[in-house]
């Protein structure tokens, strides 16, 4: 029997440097989570949030409009259209989130809201408009142009449906790197691991959008549609932390948990839209990564007959393109003899 060590020497021997400061590092990454939650959660508060106004006078819009920019902490961004009809289109079109129509002739006007965009996004329209025409002496009666589906509880579903998708996205390519080394040892594996990403995602995006819709019925709409966009969220997801793993090894795993978990997941309008999220740096950086980008697109396709998902999928696109290209050029520049002719 080999003599004891002493028990210093036993968790030298059990603990290596690199396990250790792996273990730091998700630390870090469990500590950077609980601030980010709670840093972009803990105090909501309407900001800016875009509103048409109209009225069947100009002057009467523009003076509501004025009244409205002006209020405390700035909580309206108002802009006048030319009538109700204009103010429902641009509801609809997802160009500003809600629309208060004027009626000079009486004492209580309309609010159009679409709590399919965010129950929380509505229900903070309600209450600053409502205090606002109350002040004036007016009522506000509100009409719900795009309501969340009975099943979708306060407009939630979207998110959950592309939180999951960009799971399975970073999942499958860490596997990939569990499996058979974090780094692709020549192009041809890295073209493997890409391909392999597809089908799974392909098979990934079909199914989140069976069970959100038929199965569970949350989400109502196209499920072709959303099948379209389930695909390029997880494959964009995945390519990103391929590429991490290309460029940082099994360390590339953390900085994508990093980018799409701790940044992405508070910042991508789920729980409170983006004229909800205080500091700004979360609305700021949500429209850009991929949880955000993909929630935006799922409740314009869901809600808004596609209006509005242009961007948010050009967003994606760029992720999956950009990751691609950097998981092929680190496995191209990493190429060796010794390393091609490994299984």
């Amino acid at each position: 029997m080999t003599p004891s060590q002493g028990f210093l020497a036993e968790i030298k021997d059990a603990v290596t440097t690199r396990a250790a400061l792996l273990v730091l590092g998700v630390l870090v990454l469990q500590l950077a989570f609980i601030t980010s939650y709670i840093g972009a959660f803990h105090h909501p508060k309407p900001s800016e949030i875009p509103i048409a106004v109209a009225a069947p006078a100009a002057q009467v819009a523009e003076r509501s409009a004025q009244q409205l920019a002006t209020l405390p902490g700035d909580p309206l961004d108002p802009r006048v259209v030319e009538g109700e009809a204009a103010a429902l289109a641009q509801v609809r079109d997802r160009d500003v989130d809600g629309a208060l129509i004027i009626d000079p002739a009486g004492r209580t006007d309309r609010l159009l809201v679409a709590s399919g965009a965010g129950a929380s996004l509505s229900q903070a329209l309600e209450e600053v408009v409502g205090a606002a025409e109350r002040a004036q002496g007016r009522t506000v009666r509100v009409t719900d142009v795009a309501p969340a589906a009975k099943g979708d509880s306060r407009g939630l579903s979207s998110f959950y449906l592309v939180i999951g998708w960009c799971v399975g996205g970073y999942l499958c390519a860490a596997i990939l790197a569990i499996s058979a080394g974090a780094r692709p040892a020549n192009p041809h594996r890295a073209v493997i691991r890409l391909g392999a990403l597809l089908v799974y995602a392909i098979a990934a995006g079909l199914l989140g959008a069976v069970i959100a819709g038929p199965v569970l019925d949350a989400l109502p709409g196209s499920i072709w549609s959303l099948w379209g966009l389930g695909p390029l969220v997880v494959f964009a997801v995945g390519a990103i932390t391929l590429a991490l793993q290309g460029l940082a090894g099994v360390i590339g795993i953390g900085l994508a948990i990093l980018l799409v978990v701790v940044l992405g997941n508070p910042s991508a309008g789920g729980a409170y839209p983006y004229p909800l999220l205080l500091p700004p740096f979360w609305s700021t950086i949500g429209p850009a990564l991929p949880p955000g980008a993909g929630t935006y697109a799922a409740r314009s396709i869901t809600y808004f007959n596609g209006n509005g998902a242009g961007g948010p999928m050009l967003v994606l696109s760029a992720w999956a393109l950009v990751g691609a290209a950097v998981t092929l050029a680190c496995a191209t520049l990493r190429r060796d003899p010794g390393a091609a002719a490994q299984p």
